[in-house]
């Protein structure tokens, strides 16, 4: 018999996430972070929402700006609404002494629209690969300038192999007598704590066939890799954006748990955060 999920209770969470996440005005972590927290109160088990996979990250903004001593701040602002910058000096010239200040500013605004022109919906892994050969001649001067501040910016933004994830919810599970036995609840706190690198692989996979992106993923037992998991249940679902799955919503448990609500809980969590994420510019 296939488990159907509690349409009521998913209603509910949407309403609550609606109600309880400012999208515009907050921060990327923090809202991961008050989500991750609702799904845990609400649930009672750990609640975890793995951060965007950077390398599918794409720029939305990008602005230079001038500042004094000669130096210019590159910032970005992501699909995911997350910002980052970098600090450099500009590049000198013999006729330093002389330069306009106003033409500075000017040269940095066209390069600010020739950047975002080039970059604007290119993942953060393609910024290092423009192509300098249309900068007009008058701006070739800051074309090893600008490489070297992508360069910087990908390293600093992109993460190898796996991004962090958001846990709430351990205090709330630790009450369950499943987890009475010490040894096995200390492995389980290693593995949120100290080995998200595994976990992360573990709870985001993208599906090999897209028609099934968006379904509700149950492991049970023995049914998930890592032992210390193999008392737990584990269920997840991804969340998108532009119809790519980037992250995704979990919940660890007792095998005991009313799946019909923890199904609810994922689902309804993954489908707020694809709608947030696909909001236009």
């Amino acid at each position: 018999q296939l488990i159907q999920p509690s349409e009521t209770l998913s209603q509910y969470v949407e309403n609550l996430l609606a109600e309880k996440l400012n999208w515009e005005e907050a921060k990327f972590e923090v809202l991961l972070r008050d989500a991750a927290q609702i799904l845990a109160t609400v649930s009672g088990y750990i609640a975890l929402i793995t951060f965007p996979d950077n390398r599918t990250t794409r720029l939305r903004h990008l602005q230079l700006m001038h500042l004094e001593l000669g130096q210019v701040m590159l910032i970005i602002v992501t699909d995911s609404y997350e910002t980052q910058s970098v600090l450099m000096n500009l590049p000198h010239s013999e006729d330093d002494k002389t330069v306009d200040e106003s033409i500075v500013e000017r040269e940095l605004k066209i390069l600010s629209n020739f950047l975002n022109s080039k970059l604007r919906g290119r993942t953060l892994t393609e910024l290092e690969k423009l192509d300098w050969s249309e900068l007009d001649r008058e701006f070739v001067r800051y074309a090893d300038f600008l490489s070297n501040l992508l360069t910087e910016l990908t390293r600093r933004t992109v993460v190898p192999k796996s991004s962090p994830i958001m846990i709430r919810g351990i205090s709330e599970v630790l009450r369950q007598p499943e987890f009475a036995e010490i040894d096995q609840t200390l492995d389980l706190l290693h593995l949120l704590e100290e080995e998200q690198e595994q976990l992360w692989s573990v709870i985001f996979k993208v599906p090999e066939e897209l028609e099934f992106k968006s379904r509700v993923k149950i492991r049970i037992g023995a049914e998930n890799s890592l032992e210390p998991m193999r008392g737990c249940t584990l269920v997840s679902a991804n969340y998108q954006q532009d119809q790519v799955p980037v992250g995704s919503v979990g919940i660890i448990g007792p095998t005991r748990m009313i799946y019909e609500n923890a199904i609810a809980l994922v689902e309804a969590a993954a489908d707020y955060l694809t709608e947030a994420l696909s909001q236009p510019a």
